[in-house]
């Protein structure tokens, strides 16, 4: 069955996605970067290790974008430490992690090459890695049945099936199975990813299977260890600031108008409204609808001083800051669960901040895990955004409870990346 797979995959799927993904990138910016800079991958790849001891083992680790390298970096930084003398590379799908991710353990990082049978092939003999490394989801199958016919150790970590997925429905199952079987070790989130995981797997004596956790918790916490002294603080202390990270414009229609109301009738409170891409246009687009609703704002857009200005409405301008703007809030909500799937809840959280967020939650498991323990809110619609709200802004001791919820779900799952590290070694 698996060549059969194979042979749908190399012949109709991969080249559709292939020439519908290049016709695109005619249209989106960020898309076209991706795919050239996918097209530079091997020449690119060839001039490095030139330049190198290849004697060194290679460990080769692949984040999809900047969400997965968060995932990433706390276990690249780690095995740097437990073993120096090792290179470290790392590929990207999308340009929001190539162009941001930053880490002294990182030697080298490229886009993924094409998933085609000749360039895996290529990259593969060029780099002869150690082990290649998937955070989360982003694997690619061409990758991993070449590695696997070349005897090269293949892992994913952080591996989640959610509830419902199409992997478990029964054709899909047959594809990812063919995957699956051909991996060297599974490491997931939790017990019930496991278990998904092995249904898909059925009876076979590889992979290796083991439930590591989010090694993302981690990367969150070491994070705000330069925060110390604001930890001592108590959220209340903090003007009143309710904090919208990574926005997207369906957030925008749905809650600018709450958010303006709410001011209105609290005016000791105040927003800080970060758009997912705040580029000139968006940022003119929510302006305009506080002014709408009465509100006059501002732009912040320092990278050096994260003191907030005093206005009653503030639009964040850039990126890579949200997570220590958290700590001038009191209550958070993140965007995109009404569309691609909710952002980093992370952050917010270990802040003490409660957490919000829209319905489209099911691939993060930290939001499952506020949910389950009453730090965080899954919100459908504008009512209850407003109700939510209403109730953290009025009725204290149920806000200090989830405040302490929400912080206290991320230090009961600190320790993943550790787990990892050692198993990567191991294994």
């Amino acid at each position: 069955m698996k060549l059969i797979w194979v042979l749908i995959y190399n012949v109709v799927f991969y080249p559709l996605l292939f020439v519908v993904g290049c016709l695109f990138s005619l249209l989106n910016n960020k898309f076209r970067k991706g795919v050239f800079g996918r097209f530079q991958s091997i020449s690119k790849l060839t001039n490095y290790f030139k330049t190198i001891d290849q004697t060194k083992d290679i460990y080769w680790f692949h984040a999809a974008s900047l969400g997965e390298f968060y995932q990433v970096k706390p276990v690249i930084d780690g095995l740097k430490e437990v073993s120096t003398n090792n290179i470290t590379i790392l590929s990207f799908s999308s340009p929001s992690g190539f162009e941001n991710a930053k880490s002294n353990s990182i030697d080298f990082k490229f886009y993924m090459p094409f998933d085609f049978p000749w360039s895996v092939n290529r990259a593969l003999k060029i780099i002869a890695p150690k082990k290649i490394i998937f955070a989360s989801y982003d694997i690619w199958p061409n990758m991993v049945w070449m590695a696997n016919r070349m005897d090269i150790h293949t892992n994913i970590f952080s591996a989640r099936v959610k509830d419902g997925s199409i992997k478990l429905k029964p054709v899909f199952m047959s594809f990812y199975k063919s995957i699956y079987q051909s991996l060297s070790t599974i490491y997931t989130v939790a017990d019930k990813d496991y278990k998904r995981i092995k249904k898909i797997i059925g009876v076979s004596d590889k992979p290796i299977l083991r439930s590591l956790g989010n090694p993302r918790y981690d990367m969150v916490m070491k994070t705000v260890d330069d925060f110390t002294q604001v930890h001592q603080q108590s959220v209340l202390l903090r003007q009143k600031r309710i904090i919208i990270g990574s926005a997207h414009s369906e957030d925008d229609e749905n809650f600018i108008p709450v958010l303006s109301q709410i001011m209105k009738d609290n005016p000791d409170y105040k927003v800080l409204y970060a758009p997912h891409e705040p580029g000139e246009t968006e940022i003119s687009r929510i302006q305009s609808l506080f002014k709408k609703h009465g509100f006059e704002s501002s732009i912040f857009q320092k990278k050096d001083s994260f003191k907030l200005p005093d206005e009653r409405v503030i639009v964040l301008g850039i990126v890579g800051v949200l997570s220590k703007l958290y700590w001038q809030g009191q209550i958070a909500y993140v965007g995109g669960g009404f569309s691609t799937g909710i952002h980093n809840v992370m952050e917010p959280a270990i802040a003490r901040l409660p957490v919000l967020f829209g319905p489209n939650y099911q691939h993060a498991h930290e939001a499952e895990e506020l949910l389950e323990n009453s730090g965080g809110f899954c919100i459908n619609t504008r009512d209850e955004f407003n109700v939510v709200m209403n109730q953290l802004i009025s009725e204290k001791e149920y806000y200090l409870k989830t405040s302490f919820v929400a912080t206290e779900v991320i230090h009961n799952n600190l320790g993943s990346s550790t787990r990892i590290i050692r198993s990567l070694i191991r294994d």
